[in-house]
């Protein structure tokens, strides 16, 4: 297929698809809602295919030059001894941390240094409508004249109003139990190259994480079923986790502190997507719009760049839109589905709720950090890598 394409949400699955649009011929305009690409974000990671199409893109080592520097994860007690540790090079550098470990917004903004000049970019504007007609697809904004396509993508996140637009309720975001806030806070004297793990009783975590701007990036997390937590304003947001987190101890106390001053905070409810079809006519779902595998599985932002790497290729190889969407979902199911398929009572085994239970989950995680064990567990693990048998499209690239 050669055409335009339009593609919404510019955080990570976007750029990437443009990116890869262009080197196979095709042309595409990104539009996104907010006024430019969002800085900070948390810290994501490249795994397995995600490193490998990273590679291909030729942004590895820009990805590490930008590297937050974690050197691992530390779980720590509530007079911060440490119970369990993992530096970023177990398991090949594929374990609780990865040896890629970069900012969100940092990625976002490196991606759309790499696209900016070859890529229209709409910033401040949104899909509202979208007319699928035979041979093009016919898009309204809610600030631009309309403007017709070849093809539109929703790469939009967890909650892409262009999906609902296109499929309405048919993709099911499944809620996984548990809600999180994120946040930026100050550096301390305490805070290290090493990320901090801490378990409270009552199915509570607070994690602090390094970064490479020289400030922290805090998380608070809880078991809670569904209660719409998600949807209140940030400063009823913030009041529920003075309220949650008052006795949890070690840092939660600085952190709450922290948050009528952090003006990087996001609190969601943590949730998949399940779509049964990732497409319909001339529109298709891309990255966390149609499958999102949670934070939890630590596989979105590979998902996103392998998605858009097999999307773009297909569209390319194939001689339509219908015929590359079916090879692009066929392809990318499997591998959807590997970082969907979380490991049994995920959440709930990291967070216990009681003083025994964070015991033994110490327990079983300092028997893990055992590098014997570690080299015995590598045994049995299929490299990331290999999970996924990803297209060759060398010959479709821009001679």
């Amino acid at each position: 297929m050669k055409g335009q394409v339009l593609i919404s949400g510019a955080s990570i699955a976007g750029p990437a698809l443009a990116y890869w649009l262009h080197e196979y011929g095709m042309t595409s305009v990104v539009v996104e809602r907010h006024d430019g690409i969002r800085p900070g974000g948390q810290t994501v990671d490249l795994r397995g295919a995600g490193r490998t199409v990273a590679r291909r893109m030729g942004i590895e080592d820009a990805v590490r030059a930008r590297s937050t520097g974690e050197d691992g994860v530390a779980f720590v007690d509530a007079r911060n001894r440490v119970k369990a540790a993992f530096a970023a090079d177990v398991f090949g550098g594929e374990g609780f941390v990865a040896e890629l470990e970069i900012l969100r917004g940092e990625l976002a903004e490196l991606l759309h240094e790499r696209t900016r000049e070859r890529t229209e970019y709409v910033f401040g504007d949104r899909i509202t409508a979208v007319d699928d007609r035979d041979d093009e697809i016919l898009v309204s904004f809610a600030h631009g004249p309309d403007r017709a396509f070849d093809v539109v993508v929703a790469a939009d996140g967890i909650g892409s109003t262009t999906r609902g637009l296109v499929f309405g309720d048919e993709a099911r975001v499944t809620p996984l139990g548990l809600y999180t806030a994120y946040l930026t806070i100050p550096r301390a004297a305490s805070d290290g190259s090493w990320a901090r793990w801490h378990n409270a009783p009552g199915g509570r975590v607070v994690a602090l994480r390094p970064d490479n701007l020289g400030t922290t990036r805090a998380l608070m997390s809880f078991l809670c079923p569904p209660r719409g937590y998600e949807r209140l304003p940030a400063a009823e947001q913030k009041e529920l986790l003075r309220r949650v987190f008052a006795d949890a101890g070690w840092e939660a106390p600085r952190v709450l502190r922290e948050l009528d001053a952090a003006d990087e905070f996001y609190c969601e409810l943590v949730g998949q997507v399940r779509a049964p079809r990732w497409s319909r006519g001339r529109v298709v779902l891309l990255g966390d719009a149609g499958y999102c595998a949670s934070p939890i599985s630590g596989m979105g932002t590979s998902l996103a760049l392998v998605g858009a790497y097999v999307l773009a290729g297909e569209l390319a190889a194939q001689p339509g839109h219908r015929a590359a969407f079916g090879s692009y979902e066929r392809i990318m199911r499997p591998y959807v589905a590997q970082a969907q398929h979380l490991p049994p009572f995920t959440p709930r085994i990291a967070h216990p709720r009681s003083r025994v239970g964070i015991g033994f989950l110490n327990t079983l995680l300092a028997t893990a950090a055992n590098p014997t064990v570690q080299r015995l567990a590598r045994r049995f693990m299929s490299p990331p890598a290999e999970k996924i048998d990803l297209p060759d499209h060398t010959g479709l690239r821009r001679a």
